[in-house]
């Protein structure tokens, strides 16, 4: 189990890396839900997302070899470690399946630094094939979801979060592999609610809760690029299976919605992981209690301008 200690160690070696994000408060009406909630705009983050949070906690507290570093991504944890990397002095390859990789994350990759590996088959054979480099070649591996200092720097988020609010009951996370969730709910403990939030293509949580761990999810949909893990980590496994009890699985149409209703009321775009979590909300799937405080992380904003129009 991931110790909040970790977080706190994490949070003062990656602070001078990263943005301290915020987080703004929508009043009631404005997204077509009658209550106030409060989001966190981690899409504003360095690189666009979270991501980065772990990438520079892995590369700051372990030693980079002269192979340099090497991670598979569907877009975000890859552009956050070839970033990470770059700023350290390190080089990267970053393995992206094919069937999941979208242009506008595989540019951001490359143009942070990264070298792109595009791989056939699945996310769990990229996977693989990153592994087996990494063996290969003896550079270092940083995991996008199931390492102790993955999840410590995504869970520094969570303090932030904490930080800013004056109180926080619930809320609402999108979940791929596990990192994110994991992190969070190792932070919040038993304080807050931390709810999961899937796609039908995505629902790697959701199926692990049922049939355990050993499950191998072929990610499809709207939010498959940066959602779509296999199946969820060991480490994040152990977190949310005693820590996260609300999971919420949505289809895609309801993803569409929250992004345009985003949009419509605050002029902001998140990509379909981040408008993932808050259709938690807009969908009516989660309807908080009276006064009961919930929070939306917009997770990331690597999306072209315009996905939610069509």
């Amino acid at each position: 189990m991931l110790d909040p200690s970790q977080i706190t160690a994490a949070a003062t070696r990656i602070a001078p890396h990263i943005r301290h994000t915020p987080m703004i408060g929508i009043e009631p009406g404005a997204l077509g839900l009658e209550y106030p909630i409060q989001v966190k705009l981690e899409h504003t983050q360095v690189t666009g997302s979270f991501k980065v949070r772990g990438a520079f906690n892995n590369l700051l507290s372990r030693e980079v070899p002269e192979a340099g570093v090497v991670a598979a991504s569907g877009g975000n944890h890859g552009a956050a470690v070839a970033y990470a990397a770059t700023k350290l002095g390190h080089k990267s390859k970053i393995f992206v399946p094919k069937a999941i990789a979208k242009e506008e994350k595989l540019r951001r990759m490359r143009a942070f630094g990264g070298e792109v590996i595009l791989t056939d088959g699945s996310v769990a054979d990229c996977m693989t094939q990153y592994a087996d480099h990494a063996a290969e070649t003896g550079a270092l591996a940083v995991h996008p979801y199931d390492t102790a200092p993955t999840l410590a720097g995504q869970g520094t988020v969570a303090k932030e979060i904490e930080e800013q609010l004056d109180g926080l009951d619930t809320i609402m996370v999108a979940v791929g592999g596990g990192g994110l969730i994991g992190g969070i709910a190792a932070w919040f403990g038993e304080r807050v609610n931390v709810v999961s939030v899937e796609t039908e293509g995505t629902n790697t949580l959701a199926r692990s809760q049922k049939e355990g761990p050993n499950i191998d999810v072929s990610a499809s949909g709207i939010s498959a690029g940066s959602l779509g893990g296999p199946a969820l980590g060991a480490l994040p496994y152990e977190i949310v299976m005693e820590r996260v009890k609300d999971t919420i699985v949505l289809p895609d149409a309801e993803v569409y919605t929250a992004a345009r209703r985003l949009w419509e009321a605050t002029r902001l775009i998140g990509e379909p992981g981040a408008a993932t979590a808050l259709a938690a909300l807009t969908s009516g799937a989660y309807t908080p209690a009276p006064d009961e405080r919930v929070a939306v992380l917009l997770c990331g904003g690597n999306a072209e301008v315009d996905w939610f129009t069509g």
